[in-house]
Formats: structure tokens, C-alpha cells, sequence
């Protein structure tokens, strides 16, 4: 990023500007969307409608402007796919939502790679018995990956509720299953 950008916070009636990249993975491509300080949005590009309205009600009006590496955010995500599972876990994010979804949000970003909760287990964390609302919380998460609701799963572990497919969280739980078990002593 250069420093000659706005800051995030724009004018009365300005589109707020957000700094796009995309990055092919293994589970499909990844769109990412940076404001000038944090990282607010990785989804996957097939469920880029999904985002839209999601940004829309986020921001109102919004540009996408297309940069390469935006805060290095790419870059990161690469290397989390190539096994350096914490390639991301110091990254900035603005994740907006509710205050209740920005703490589940933080909870999530707790959880080690390779390891999962379930639902319950991560309300009781919030100090709640409420599962179900920390599962709608998971299912608005804007940031995938980075701010990782695939790492929760159902009561009798069963893998629930991804919005990027069964699939991908199975691949991404996986992925770093391997990569946790490739760096532990022999």
C-alpha cells in the first residue's frame, strides 16, 4: 500500500474504498478487500453476490479498487496454504457486525490451527449458553480463514454451518491437521 491513500473513514456521502486482490487456493479463489489500515473481507469468489450485500450493508456505498498485495494480505494467505499455519493470525481486521459478533469474531481467532471447539463450547467461552447465536455469528463471519469459524464444529463433531461449503472446511481442517503433524517431533 502507498501512503499517499485516503484513510478508511471518508467523507459524508463518499464511498468508502476497499483494496481488492484475489489469490487462487486449493479450495477455490479467494477475493480479499483492504481498507487503508485492516483487512475486512476475505470470502470466495463464487460467493461473490453473497459479498456484495454483505458489503452493502456494511458500508453503504463502497469502491473496489483493484491493487496487488493490499497490506500483504495475499501473500500471507499464501502462506498459510502453504502450510505456515500462522501466517495470518497477527493481521489487522475490521470485521464490523454487532458487538456480540465482533466477540465471537475475537473468540475465533483464539482457536490454535489444527485444533476445533463446537458451538457450546465457544458460547460458554463468551460467557453465554446461547450456540445457536454464536453459530448465526459464524455464519456472517466476513473474513474467512483469517478469522477461522471453519475450526467450529457441531456437538457430536460433526462439521456444520461453513458458508464456503462442507467441502472447504473439511479441506481447510485438513490441511492443517497435516500441516500440525508435519512439525511435530518424530
Amino acid at each position: 500500500m502507498t501512503g499517499t491513500r485516503p484513510s478508511a473513514a471518508s467523507a459524508v456521502g463518499e464511498p468508502v474504498r476497499l483494496y481488492t486482490d484475489t489469490l487462487a487456493t486449493p479450495v477455490g479463489e479467494l477475493f480479499i478487500a483492504c481498507n487503508a489500515t485492516a483487512l475486512c473481507v476475505v470470502d470466495f469468489s463464487d460467493f461473490s453476490d453473497r459479498m456484495r450485500v454483505l458489503l452493502s450493508r456494511r458500508f453503504g456505498s463502497f469502491q473496489l479498487l483493484p491493487e496487488r498485495d493490499p497490506l500483504g494480505v495475499t501473500t500471507r494467505l499464501a502462506r498459510y496454504f502453504a502450510g505456515e499455519l500462522a501466517a495470518c493470525d497477527a493481521l489487522p481486521v475490521e470485521s464490523g457486525g454487532t458487538a456480540f459478533q465482533r466477540r465471537v469474531w475475537d473468540e475465533l481467532r483464539k482457536i490454535p490451527a489444527g485444533r476445533t471447539c463446537t458451538y457450546g463450547q465457544l458460547a460458554a467461552q463468551l460467557g453465554s449458553t446461547h450456540a445457536r447465536a454464536v453459530g448465526h455469528a459464524n455464519a456472517l463471519n466476513p473474513i474467512a480463514i483469517v478469522v477461522p469459524c471453519h475450526r467450529v464444529i457441531g456437538s457430536n463433531a460433526a462439521l456444520t454451518g461453513y458458508a464456503g461449503g462442507l467441502h472447504r472446511k473439511r479441506w481447510l481442517l485438513d490441511h492443517e491437521a497435516r500441516a500440525v503433524t508435519l512439525r511435530l517431533p518424530l
